[in-house]
């Protein structure tokens, strides 16, 4: 069974706080918690030229999965969170969260800040298997990214999720925590300090998110709990409200739900994830009608008689 892992703010920073001390880039080790064939730790090479290590992690399958749900996570950017959430994935699924550049086990050691790099570098996260089709999430954070990876993918992606989208303006709890984490950036651990700079300066690169969207022609998803004190939900609501794209933007939202919702019980995410993956459809002999027939010997036999008399 997997460990508990921390809730919180206090517990967030610790983490970051003593992984900086241990020289561990995991706030909470995988192969600690669970199996390698249930949730595993792997490596790519960043796209667009930049050569980084980007470290993910994957749910091993035997055969591809009808859908590939592919996470770019939050700021700070810590895959091992959604690991509760990636072993309960059903088998006819599967998911790759990664960290993304500057963050945890990925490359470089210097903050990424410029979302269209992080796109350019996590491009190769929605390579998948022949006829398989991806689901992107971009949570928090990496929700903006998750937009330019799908208007620059858009043969590779199939729905683009929004969840818990920080839209620049931060909520009560990250207003305080970013004022305070400014005045004292050079005390900061690593990722607390990517996740400072990254955040502050997100605001003046929204019109790349607003430039990304009404080219997708994919179903887009804005998911966002209503006890959300990081991201205001007004901000997300706003955006799928006013946003003009080729299809309705679908906006929901989850009673009783924080920023964090990879950090709740798994069902909880995974029902959301559910209403974002279109039905499959019936098979063809089902959808297509199939002719009446009309021979004599089809026909009730009183009827079979009476022809056969006249």
């Amino acid at each position: 069974m997997a460990r508990k892992r921390p809730k919180g703010v206090l517990a967030l920073g610790w983490a970051c706080v003593s992984c900086a001390a241990t020289g561990r880039t995991e706030h909470v080790p995988t192969s600690e918690d669970y199996p390698d064939h249930v949730v595993r730790r792997i490596h790519f090479e960043a796209g667009g030229g930049h050569g980084w290590r980007i470290s993910a992690l994957t749910t091993p399958r035997q055969a591809p999965a009808r859908w590939k749900i592919v996470v770019i996570t939050g700021s700070p950017s810590w895959a091992e969170y959604w690991a509760p959430v990636m072993a309960e994935l059903p088998p006819d699924r599967e998911m790759l969260v990664v960290d993304r550049p500057g963050f945890a086990g990925s490359e470089p050691f210097d903050c990424v800040p410029d979302i269209t790099v992080q796109a350019q570098a996590l491009a190769p996260a929605l390579e998948a298997a022949p006829g398989q089709k991806v689901l992107l999430v971009g949570q928090s954070y990496g929700g903006a990214i998750a937009s330019l990876l799908a208007r620059d993918h858009p043969k590779r992606v199939h729905g683009l999720v929004l969840l818990s989208a920080f839209l620049g303006a931060p909520g009560p709890t990250a207003r305080f925590l970013l004022e305070h984490g400014s005045k004292v950036l050079g005390l900061l651990p690593r990722d607390l300090r990517h996740a400072t700079l990254e955040c502050t300066g997100q605001a003046t690169q929204l019109h790349h998110l607003h430039a990304a969207l009404p080219q997708l022609r994919v179903p887009v998803h804005v998911v966002h709990g209503d006890a959300d004190d990081f991201a205001p939900i007004d901000l997300a609501e706003r955006l799928a409200r006013e946003t003009r794209t080729r299809r309705p933007i679908r906006f929901q939202s989850v009673p009783g739900a924080n920023h964090f919702m990879n950090d709740a019980p798994p069902q909880l995410l995974l029902d959301v994830l559910a209403t974002c993956v279109p039905p499959e459809p019936p098979p063809l002999w089902r959808r297509v009608p199939l002719p009446k027939l009309g021979w004599p010997f089809a026909r009730p036999a009183g009827q079979l008689a009476q022809a056969v008399g006249a």
